[in-house]
């Protein structure tokens, strides 16, 4: 990003610092994205965290870790889930000026196996990009973050701020959204380092989502000789399958996705078992209402076969477009502007813990991330120089936010 005229002293500083360690951070988010913190991989997670808390302590942060709630174990799409998820981290750094006004959130877990092949990061022959797990989702993110805190403090500035690390957004902060809403409701402004939207992009609103499972018991029959004896729980998930898929409503931005299915055992035996897991998005909260309705009324009385049994958790809220929100956006585009970027607007049906903070009261821009594509797929990429100018955006605006440019 190109440091103008526009960049008070101190901005061009603290941009020109950043801007030197481009080559070492692209070395550090390849040795960050090495250590494998996908699927509760506490080793991982424990490893990252203790990384990343060291590096606030060093600019004089305390961390507290804060014990969390199970998830629903229904959740687990029929995989075995470990309630033991890592505790958030919440590493908080006052100063003279006062208390921290700005809360920044970021998230340790990715989405990807640690056992499986995709464990390291590849840099492109022409050294422009980045491929490896959790490059721009969100390794890259809480490194320039840390970085811009660090180029802060080196400049002599001494701000106050507080950054949580949690190891469960991935699969829906069920463990750390509680302690993450009280660290909500103590900031004025939070900043999460989620991917920016394609070209850099700001998210100004976003879908909220909702998680379901669809339990279906019927009556198990040998399917030549007592067929009409027994009742499909799969044809009942048939069934149910095309309901849900009427609740779809793209004229008013309702989705409802169902993947994984599961039922039956074998083609001569009428099923007794039958389940599904599916996801609803929905712009706003009085449509996720709806949907979350519809879908109970699916049930069926207990002892009825077949027997649909409904278990469902609207756990991310929308996050529309709100006054204050809008303002923070427009706060940060003028200083990209004044960095000789254009950052566009736009509403993402993706969500992530920017939806709960802002639920919380908290006004939240949550893609101050790094650029880059492809999340949760072994293609994904980062540019490598956003490392530097996200950087740089971040700190000045962390500097702007308190009047200290």
């Amino acid at each position: 990003m190109p440091i103008t005229e526009a960049l008070s002293a101190l901005e061009k500083k603290v941009c020109a610092d950043i801007a030197a360690q481009r080559d070492g951070l692209v070395n550090e988010l390849a040795q960050w994205v090495a250590i494998p913190t996908g699927f509760n991989n506490t080793q991982g997670l424990d490893e990252l965290r203790g990384i990343v808390t060291q590096r606030l302590e060093a600019l004089g942060a305390r961390t507290s870790l804060m014990p969390g709630d199970p998830r629903p174990a229904w959740l687990g799409e029929g995989r075995m889930v470990s309630d033991n998820v890592p505790p958030l981290a919440v590493c908080r750094h006052e100063a003279k000026c006062g208390l921290p006004k700005v809360l920044i959130a970021g998230h340790l877990d990715t989405v990807f196996d640690p056992r499986g092949k995709f464990r390291e990061m590849t840099v492109s022959p022409d050294g422009k990009t980045g491929n490896g797990p959790g490059v721009v989702d969100m390794k890259g993110g809480i490194l320039i973050a840390i970085t811009a805190l660090e180029a802060i403090a080196d400049a002599g500035i001494d701000l106050p701020w507080t950054f949580t690390f949690n190891s469960d957004e991935e699969t829906g902060s069920f463990h750390s959204d509680s302690a993450l809403r009280a660290e909500a409701k103590k900031h004025e402004i939070g900043l999460a380092v989620e991917p920016g939207l394609p070209g850099g992009g700001l998210a100004i609103a976003r879908k909220g989502s909702g998680q379901f499972l669809i339990d279906i018991r019927g009556r198990s029959a040998h399917a030549g000789r007592a067929f009409f004896e027994g009742v499909s729980a799969v044809y009942a998930l048939g069934q149910v399958l095309t309901k849900l898929h009427d609740l779809s409503d793209a004229t008013r931005e309702i989705s409802v996705n169902v993947g994984p299915l599961k039922g039956g055992e074998a083609t001569n035996i009428v099923p007794d078992h039958a389940a599904l897991w599916g996801n609803a998005r929905y712009p706003a909260n009085e449509l996720g209402d709806e949907v979350g309705r519809a879908i109970d009324a699916l049930a069926t009385p207990a002892g009825t076969l077949p027997e649909v049994t409904v278990h469902r958790v609207f756990s991310r809220p929308a996050k529309p477009e709100i006054p204050a929100t809008r303002a923070l956006a427009e706060q940060i585009r003028a200083l990209a502007r004044d960095m000789g970027e254009e950052l566009a607007f736009a509403s993402t049906g993706g969500v992530c813990d920017g939806n709960n903070l802002q639920d919380a009261g908290l006004p939240t821009i949550d893609t101050l991330g790094v650029r880059g594509g492809d999340l949760h797929k072994t293609s994904e990429w980062i540019e490598l120089d956003s490392l530097v100018d996200r950087a740089q955006l971040f700190a000045c605006l962390m500097l702007r936010l308190h009047g200290a440019n």
